[in-house]
């Protein structure tokens, strides 16, 4: 399965605010954009304008980095939201928010999108009463995330609940954390969507 592997901090210098790909640790002092808050490498201090493109690019980069997505993945989200009735833009975001990783760490059972697709990938989440192993699962209301019963005593889950107990699950889902269960209520509206990317120049990019 094809993912990113490199240095994750430099990922959010490049894009110039922290994506909290990390989690909690993005939010102590020694992360890097708290030191070398500009874009790795020696260009990385530039004072050029960005043209049009360049800004359009850098605002799928963050789309992508955010939900730990590669490039033809991504691609393949935005040809299928283009196919669906609606908003593209909004119907990308969407289809992004409704994969299984992505909900496991939004019911706050990992401290961010990476830790919560290592979960998955440990086969330590079932969906309707079945193991899933697949981060990029796409789940549909009346669907129901459910961290395994085997897996519920482990420390990990009890430290992560910890950390994230005071982490607002958004309101297209709902939660039984005593019971480590979440299920998926309706598809998100977009000012339901927290995330830093403005989708318009998303499909102004793959437009052109």
């Amino acid at each position: 399965m094809a993912r990113y592997i490199g240095p994750v901090c430099r990922l959010c210098r490049r894009e110039g605010e922290k994506l909290f790909i990390k989690g909690e640790k993005c939010s102590k002092n020694g992360c890097p954009m708290n030191k070398r808050p500009f874009a790795p490498g020696q260009n990385g201090v530039s004072r050029r304008k960005p043209s049009e493109y360049g800004t359009q690019l850098r605002e799928k980069q963050r789309a992508k980095r955010i939900y730990g997505v590669l490039e033809t993945q991504f691609r393949n989200y935005f040809d299928e939201a283009d196919r669906i009735p609606g908003v593209t833009g909004e119907n990308l975001l969407k289809l992004l928010e409704f994969r299984l990783d992505n909900v496991v760490y939004r019911l706050g059972y990992g401290r961010s999108r990476t830790e919560a697709r290592q979960v998955v990938r440990h086969k330590l989440v079932t969906v309707n009463g079945k193991k899933a192993n697949i981060p990029s699962i796409q789940l549909k209301p009346g669907d129901v995330v459910e961290i395994s019963e085997k897996a519920r005593s482990l420390q990990r889950f009890k430290d992560i609940l910890d950390v994230t107990a005071s982490r607002i699950v958004p309101a297209w889902l709902s939660a039984e954390h005593d019971l480590l269960r979440g299920s998926v209520i309706s598809a998100p509206a977009r000012d339901q969507i927290d995330v830093p990317v403005r989708e318009t120049l998303i499909v102004e990019l793959y437009s052109k």
